[in-house]
């Protein structure tokens, strides 16, 4: 299962973001360092299901379908908070830093109302900047990895150099344990025109920036949206930065506790909400719903919350959603389910690739692949789309 780091300084609703993500109960408080020990459960990705256009009612087993809405699993991973030097051990940092190894991508929430300081003690709304927030993380974890390297630098170099090696894998091999892959460090390496028995420092942690970009891609929840401090700063995080997205995950509590009460009709995502039963309201209830739907929902398109999570999945890891089928004719596995499965896939990936993800025995004995939609076999070069529905022949 793909694996997100929620991360950030402390205070700043990172909590707040994965409970409402996932529907946990991680402990949530206004002082740093309320998460010690890294929260792990299960968010979802949403995407549409065939069964609504097949005219079908599907039977999920490793997702959720709701109104024809597929829900997809991935694991969130709610770290501790960030503070300025945590490279060097200060506050929670070497336990921050080890949690994010295995992560596919962060999602770094910041206070965009600019209401926490950079230690993540509260402050006057809008004394703080943001930006300041999404560089020092991005230093941070940049200067982590610099420490792994340089502390063995001339000691690679020369191995590299003496046997004849490709200096990419031995990068590759110093990394391991981050979740880096191979072909990322030679993607980055390829953007600095130095030979690398030349790097200076610099050399090096400009390389390990663009080695982030490319391997753990980042995107900026830019969280408290709704405070009136926030909206400038937003602004400008977007002018700077290409991936942020406005929340408020605290709204997006509200609306799904008010949802599994039975007050509204809401999902996750949604752009507004319907009130079921205003009887059972107080003032104080309506006045914050409506004060929801017009500083949030109608303001941004929703809470901001879902919307984090496709991007990063379909955006920035570059994903799609394909849909394997054993008999392509009924569009069901072998106990009759129908339209079981949905799978993350890369966008790119060929037939052969969607049958090793389901597992290595049906990649290995791969033959051929159907299209179910149409009943027709598809080349072994055929790139999936978006929403395929697939049926693998194996020898």
């Amino acid at each position: 299962m793909l694996q997100i780091a929620v991360t950030g300084k402390p205070n700043v609703g990172k909590s707040s973001f994965f409970n409402s993500s996932t529907l946990s109960n991680a402990e949530v408080a206004g002082y740093p360092f309320t998460t010690i020990n890294a929260n792990k459960a299960v968010a979802h990705v949403a995407t549409t299901c065939p069964c609504q256009e097949l005219e079908l009612n599907c039977n999920p087993r490793n997702s959720k379908c709701v109104e024809g809405k597929r829900l997809i699993p991935v694991e969130l991973i709610d770290v501790a908070g960030l503070v300025p030097g945590a490279h060097e051990g200060r506050g929670l940092g070497n336990k921050f830093l080890d949690d994010l190894r295995q992560a596919n991508a962060f999602i770094h929430v910041v206070d965009a109302s600019g209401s926490t300081d950079e230690e993540g003690r509260p402050c006057e709304a809008g004394s703080h900047d943001p930006l300041e927030d999404v560089e020092f993380l991005q230093h941070e974890i940049t200067m982590w990895l610099f420490g792994i390297l340089k502390k063995n630098w001339n000691r690679l170099v020369r191995k590299a150099l003496s046997e004849k090696l490709d200096f990419s894998k031995v990068l590759y091999e110093q990394l391991s344990g981050t979740g880096i892959k191979l072909e990322d460090v030679i993607e980055a390496k390829r953007e600095i025109n130095i030979e690398y028995h030349l790097w200076e420092d610099n050399d090096i942690i400009n390389f390990l920036d663009t080695l982030l970009r490319i391997s753990k891609p980042m995107l900026i929840v830019a969280n408290k949206a709704d405070i009136p401090s926030a909206e400038n700063n937003i602004k400008r995080l977007k002018e700077k930065y290409e991936n942020v997205i406005p929340a408020s995950a605290e709204a997006e509590i509200a609306l799904t506790k008010a949802a599994e009460a039975g007050l509204i009709s809401y999902n996750q995502g949604d752009s507004d909400f319907n009130i079921l039963d205003s009887n059972n309201l107080n003032e104080n209830q309506k006045k914050a719903l409506e004060y929801i739907r017009e500083n949030v929902l109608k303001k941004y398109g929703s809470t901001g919350v879902q919307e984090a999570l496709n991007t990063v999945i379909f955006g920035l890891l570059n994903m799609l959603v394909v849909f394997p089928v054993e008999d392509e004719h009924k569009l069901c596995d072998k106990e009759g389910n129908i339209l079981p499965d949905a799978l993350l896939i890369v966008k790119g990936s060929k037939p052969r690739d969607m049958a090793y993800v389901i597992h290595t025995d049906i990649g290995d004995t791969f033959l051929h692949a159907v299209d179910a939609r149409s009943g027709r076999r598809i080349s072994s070069d055929y790139e999936i789309k978006n929403l395929d529905i697939i049926s693998i022949i194996c020898r």
